[in-house]
């Protein structure tokens, strides 16, 4: 950086445009690295508030940790832990067994295993039945409706080829019945896979096997059976008004083999990925020479069972009811929050900027928030924003001055206008959210006096 103003100063006369001087070249030059050190500072990972009514937003890192997982993340990180050692014996014990037990707990599997995402615990669960298959060309079969693509370009036809397997694909976009499963099977099949289409629906002319008839058929055929759930709800959204997520309790009672799904998606908890079965089949999975290599690291497993504690609060058995005590959950919390409550805050954020130089127009308006993270895409949440119209700036330039202020703030742009969704801003930072637009509005004040 110093090196190219130095080449610049030794190349020509002094730029005039920063009034000939050679001091006010210097000034203009220890202005910009200034600039460019802050600038450099502030990229990078950082905390940021969530204003788009994205509960979990992927691009924002999906799920916000609940306190104490937070709390035991720190904990864990900062000092030794009992990784792989079983502290009564003092022999070498399991990465991830108190996380099991819990799992078990909470699903009824016989056992459970932990890998770093859900594509992860997908490609492992698939090389494991082709394996155990002892095909020469294994394949699994899978309705043509359930070839999801997800974030990244991850696909499941890519991930299917990369385990080993073959995918067959039955039935049509819109309707696979269990005869179409049944007529897919050949000599070569290792396993029924049934996806839930989390990120889309299909509506209108369809129909679909059910778990349950699937379960019958592998059964039939000696054949297990995958369910891949994908968000990993533990309790029921229904209470919120939010239907077709399944609940991995639900897929195990079924009769499901192997059962997977997110960690940090409904369930709420850092980036993983959750296999829950049959003893038979997760000790086969644990053996896996890509066990080890998919495996998550302390902070991970300090932060997943810090929330999984928090699901066998004996209120929880049934799932909350709208407006009654829920886990300290952050998505759970802001799912639950009653219309009433964001709207006081709303309030009380608006009043605050209410005669801030560059507002034109700050509005308190319903809105609508939405899951994310692929799950639930057409069913919105009832919500509450602040709209805000900027006076001398665009609402582009106002969204880019939030994003990149000090505390950072993602809001929404539409119709003309900043919107801040009350619902995905934690309650705890209102004020600092409050700071970071009278912060992002001070260069209106300085355009003004001008």
């Amino acid at each position: 950086m110093i090196g190219a103003y130095r080449k610049q100063l030794s190349a020509g006369p002094v730029n005039p445009s920063t009034g000939g001087t050679e001091e006010k070249v210097m000034d203009e030059i220890v202005r910009r690295v200034a600039a460019e050190l802050e600038a450099g500072q502030r990229k990078g990972l950082r905390p940021v508030m969530n204003a788009t009514g994205i509960i979990l937003h992927t691009g924002l890192g999906r799920a916000p940790l609940a306190p104490l997982a937070v709390q035991a993340v720190a904990e864990t990180a900062g000092q030794y832990s009992n990784v792989e050692v079983e502290l009564a014996s003092g022999g070498r014990g399991g990465r991830a067994a108190m996380i099991s037990e819990l799992l078990t707990e909470l699903t009824g599997a016989e056992a459970a295993a932990i890998v770093n995402n859900n594509a992860a615990a997908t490609l492992l669960v698939l090389v494991a039945v082709a394996e155990a298959s002892g095909h020469r060309s294994p394949n699994v079969v899978v309705s043509r409706g359930e070839l999801i693509e997800i974030g990244g370009s991850f696909r499941l036809p890519d991930i299917m080829t990369a385990s080993g397997n073959l995918l067959r694909e039955t039935g049509t976009t819109n309707k696979t019945r269990l005869s179409d499963y049944e007529q897919a099977i050949n000599g070569q099949t290792a396993a029924l896979l049934k996806v839930h289409p989390s990120n889309f629906r299909i509506k209108g002319f369809t129909e679909e096997a059910s778990l349950g008839d699937l379960v019958q058929l592998g059964r039939r055929r000696g054949l297990p059976v995958i369910h891949d759930i994908g968000s990993g709800a533990m309790m029921d959204f229904a209470h919120f008004r939010l239907d077709n997520e399944p609940l991995a309790k639900e897929s195990i009672t079924e009769g499901a083999d192997l059962v997977l799904f997110s960690g940090d998606k409904l369930l709420g908890g850092p980036q993983s990925g959750i296999i829950v079965g049959s003893r038979s089949w997760i000790g086969r999975i644990k053996k896996n020479p890509l066990m080890r290599a998919l495996r998550v690291d302390k902070m991970t497993l300090a932060a997943l069972e810090a929330t999984l504690r928090l699901y066998l609060d004996p209120g929880m058995e049934s799932g909350p009811e709208p407006g009654t005590d829920v886990p300290g959950i952050p998505i759970v919390e802001m799912t639950a929050t009653p219309l009433e409550e964001l709207r006081r805050r709303a309030e009380a954020i608006a009043a605050a900027l209410q005669n801030l130089e560059g507002i034109g127009e700050i509005k308190v308006v319903p809105s609508v928030a939405y899951l994310g993270g692929g799950a639930l895409p057409e069913e919105g949440i009832d919500s509450i924003a602040v709209r805000i119209r900027p006076e001398l700036m665009t609402e582009s330039e106002l969204a880019a001055r939030l994003r990149s202020g000090h505390p950072a703030v993602v809001p929404r742009v539409q119709d003309g206008a900043v919107w801040i969704e009350v619902r995905t801003i934690l309650p705890a930072q209102d004020a600092s959210l409050i700071d970071a637009v009278r912060a992002a509005c001070h260069p209106f004040e300085t355009r003004r006096s001008s």
